[in-house]
């Protein structure tokens, strides 16, 4: 039997009734959702299961905690890909305390499962970023931690953005081999052209990662041989990524086609939008929407430290050595305000903008932020969306789509603040 956070006993059994349940394909209108120890036991409509008509004694251990959603929304939990942090701290930081307190606050935007996603830096500090993950896994609040994004520090020369050059190199399998035998590393990122890279791809399989190419300048041709060692993702679209023209200055004439031609072809490929409002124009959403659907589109909110925080200058990455970047409230600029630095919002903003911006309706997009995720890193199994045996991960949103509850494991972590 679970306890409260204030040690007193939990029911071992939650219903959740009275709201519209995101499902992955639809939603259900006066749905009922039953959890149990932490999971999910049934979903049905208003009459197919029975409401219990008053809890039993609180000090059972059969106890229903009834939970009257009065018509809000009920959404399986979101689930972050590509972050690098909240609430003035970065995962690069390298400490629990840090880690932790990104954590708790992606939880407050309906994040339930994370995965902390590295810069580049030296090897140390992705070493220390990686121990402190590890020992922050089994925390008692915040987005669950599934994995580590190896990310940094594999980019092209020339795609680096916001991260600091010093920081970036080729793949070495001295270094990696390192990182992998961890255990930690779920997701695996680098860029298709560098010396190394095949390899790169080799070993992040044998290690059961997702394998992605990012912050990469590679042809169609690259990725050809990618795909064939294991990439099947490309992170954020239009991003720090090639484009024919900028194959134009590397390889001039014939003009050749590049990642995103590549990903919008090859039906096993994934992506994912940064649907901050500021990174992508709506036509972009809704042309990536179209032509990739949501089983092949990610959303992600590649987050900075400023989330939560008021404008004003951060550093990206480090908190020793990182870069400068300038948040202005909406998004993230570099020190100098001639690109973006990632953003400094949250995924709830990221359903509310991809809502407005595109076509697709409201099971649509969450899909694009639970199952699609957990189903490109292999653990649509346990979490993902609201189905029997599930984690109990859901997150409840009121008919504007703030987040106003989250649970974990059927655990409520989050309960946002009364209305002014």
């Amino acid at each position: 039997m679970s306890t409260n956070m204030d040690g007193s006993a939990a029911a071992s059994r939650k219903v959740f009734y009275n709201g519209n349940i995101v499902l992955p394909d639809r939603l259900l209108k006066a749905g009922i959702v039953v959890c149990e120890d932490g999971r999910i036991v049934d979903v049905a409509a208003t009459g197919q299961i029975p409401i219990p008509a008053s809890s039993t004694p609180a000090n059972s251990q059969q106890a229903d905690e009834l939970i009257d959603l009065r018509g809000a929304f009920l959404a399986p939990g979101f689930i972050d890909l590509h972050v690098h942090g909240g609430a003035g701290h970065d995962f690069m930081d390298g400490s629990e305390q840090a880690i932790a307190a990104a954590c708790r606050a992606h939880l407050s935007h309906g994040t339930t499962t994370i995965f902390p996603t590295t810069t580049t830096g030296s090897p140390e500090q992705l070493h220390v970023m990686l121990q402190a993950c590890g020992r922050t896994t089994r925390q008692a609040s915040g987005a669950r931690i599934a994995g580590v994004h190896l990310y940094g520090p594999y980019f092209a020369e020339d795609k680096v953005g916001c991260h600091a050059a010093a920081g970036r190199r080729e793949p070495l399998a001295s270094e990696y081999a390192g990182y992998f035998a961890t255990g930690l590393v779920r997701i695996a990122t680098c860029a298709a052209e560098l010396p190394g890279a095949t390899s790169f791809y080799q070993a992040a399989a044998e290690a059961g990662c997702f394998i992605t190419c990012g912050h990469s300048n590679a042809s169609w041709s690259e990725m050809e041989i990618a795909f064939a060692n294991g990439v099947r993702h490309v992170d954020h679209f239009w991003c720090a990524m090639s484009s024919v023209p900028s194959l134009r200055q590397r390889f001039n004439v014939p003009m050749q086609a590049s990642m995103a031609e590549f990903v919008l072809l090859n039906a096993q490929m994934s992506t994912e939008v940064i649907a901050d409002g500021q990174h992508l124009a709506p036509e972009l959403l809704e042309f990536a929407y179209r032509m990739l659907g949501s089983e092949r589109l990610c959303l992600v909110t590649d987050c900075n430290r400023a989330l939560d925080c008021p404008p004003g200058n951060y550093r990206f990455g480090n908190q020793v050595d990182g870069t400068m970047l300038y948040s202005d409230g909406k998004v993230g600029w570099s020190a100098d305000r001639s690109s973006l630095a990632s953003s400094i919002v949250g995924m709830d903003q990221m359903i509310r903008q991809m809502l407005r911006d595109t076509s697709a309706d409201l099971p649509t997009v969450v899909r694009m932020a639970s199952l699609t995720p957990a189903t490109r890193v292999g653990i649509e199994a346990t979490c993902g969306s609201i189905e029997a045996d599930k984690q109990a991960d859901l997150v409840v949103l009121d008919k504007t789509l703030n987040v106003q509850r989250v649970y974990v494991a059927g655990e409520c972590q989050f309960t946002a603040a009364p209305a002014a």
